[in-house]
């Protein structure tokens, strides 16, 4: 399914061939990310993915960039979360060599051209207000600052507007000698490859980097004792909840059954919260169920727009929906369907290079091990429904318990007083 390899200088290579393809996905993955920040350049990590774009000393312009990738039909962007920042190139396998020349330009030789950077400055702080203005998006940040508070983790990933304005040249060439060290990055190639090409790329370059990282690190320590509230106020038609409580850390033994778990409550469209909420009672538009996991913490979800007026149910029937699930055995039936669900997802996405090279690169990068599709597959067969209720009655207590809203309201009082007299 895949190989690993790990270069002289310490940089790491993943290559996972896949039968019946004329594609390659060629994807590099850092390290880094928004917990790994200071407050004064927090959102360094996205604005640097964003300047890798604009230019470097061979390809002097994000349009001669853009014309090399284009002129081959492939697809290329990158992403940065709170943990790490991922950049990739998919285009025909004849062109493998075409897709990691332009990666390793960009991460190696980006000019971070002044002029440039108080361009692509408007167009951050641009994106920051169009996030403010998607309630459905911006309702996981204030999720976060309420979950991490002033911890890292409960930063945005884009950044506050004074750091923006402040981030310089120096700042992204501090950022970069920092991070983006062969120890600190991934390779990983899927589709039409060997692993013998693709280290043989990895040599030819990524071989001459050699840069040693000092991550900055926070450990994060929960201190939560009570249900907490909090309200981002915004005078809006629809009210935006995330409903949820603390949950496990990346590589926790109970991630699969707490994956199973979420996908009962608020995986699908036949999920029981989407069946309440949407189906019977007309309460919202969409809901879902989901997990984050991080380095030392985690959170299992609940994110719903509903009617403003009906928002206090709406929260109410979820509580219910937690507490019923930690009283009451799920049906095997029920069971089953969540697991096929699953599984039939992962199978999906090996039908897709980028989707695989992302499924091991995050392991890799993340948990410095990696399971392959079909073990993922074979642990997820292994939950049973003792299993699931244990695991709810364990993180469904009320000590854990966190709400954060938008929409117009300013007495968190009464949401207060509901997740008070919950479980």
């Amino acid at each position: 399914m895949f190989t690993k390899e790990t270069l002289d200088n310490g940089l790491r290579v993943i290559t996972a061939p896949m039968d019946g393809v004329k594609s390659a996905t060629v994807m590099i993955m850092v390290g880094a990310g928004a917990r790994y920040e200071t407050w004064e350049v927090n959102g360094v990590a996205h604005f640097a993915e964003h300047m890798f774009f604009k230019g470097t000393s061979k390809r002097p312009s994000a349009l001669d960039i853009s014309t090399v990738i284009d002129g081959v039909g492939g697809d290329f962007n990158a992403f940065t979360s709170k943990e790490y920042t991922g950049y990739y190139v998919k285009a025909a396998s004849n062109h493998t060599d075409l897709s990691l020349d332009v990666l390793s330009d960009m991460l190696l030789n980006s000019k971070f051209d002044p002029e440039e950077i108080e361009r692509e400055r408007g167009v951050i702080l641009e994106e920051m207000r169009m996030y403010m203005d998607m309630p459905t998006r911006y309702i996981s940040n204030v999720y976060d600052s309420l979950l991490f508070g002033d911890h890292p983790l409960g930063w945005d990933v884009v950044g506050h507007t004074e750091s923006i304005n402040s981030i310089s040249q120096e700042s992204f060439k501090n950022y970069l000698k920092t991070f983006y060290s062969p120890q600190n990055i991934v390779l990983g190639i899927a589709g039409d490859i060997t692993s013998e090409k693709a280290r043989g790329l990895g040599e030819k370059y990524l071989g001459s980097l050699d840069t040693r990282t000092d991550n900055r690190f926070v450990p994060y320590h929960s201190k939560q004792e009570r249900p907490v509230v909090k309200i981002a106020y915004k005078d809006t038609e629809q009210a935006h909840f995330a409903l949820g409580y603390r949950s496990y850390p990346l590589g926790h033994r109970n991630h699969y059954i707490s994956a199973v778990l979420s996908n009962i409550l608020g995986g699908t469209m036949s999920s029981r919260l989407f069946i309440e909420l949407r189906e019977r009672r007309g309460l919202g538009y969409y809901v879902r169920c989901s997990t984050d996991e991080y380095l030392d913490s985690g959170t299992i979800v609940v994110n719903a727009g509903v009617q403003k007026d009906k928002i206090s149910e709406a929260i109410e029937l979820t509580l219910k929906e937690f507490e019923k699930i930690t009283r009451e055995s799920v049906p095997e039936e029920e069971l089953a369907k969540a697991k096929e669900y699953l599984k039939g997802k992962i199978v999906l996405e090996l039908e897709d290079s980028k989707e695989v090279s992302a499924l091991y690169l995050l392991q890799e990068t993340l948990e410095k091990e990696i399971k392959t599709p079909f073990e993922i597959m074979d642990h997820v067969d292994l939950v049973t429904a003792d299993q699931v209720q244990s695991v709810a009655k364990e993180l469904f207590t009320k000590q854990n318990l966190n709400l954060a809203m938008i929409g117009p309201y300013k007495d968190d009082n009464k949401f207060q007083d509901i997740l008070e007299s919950s479980q």
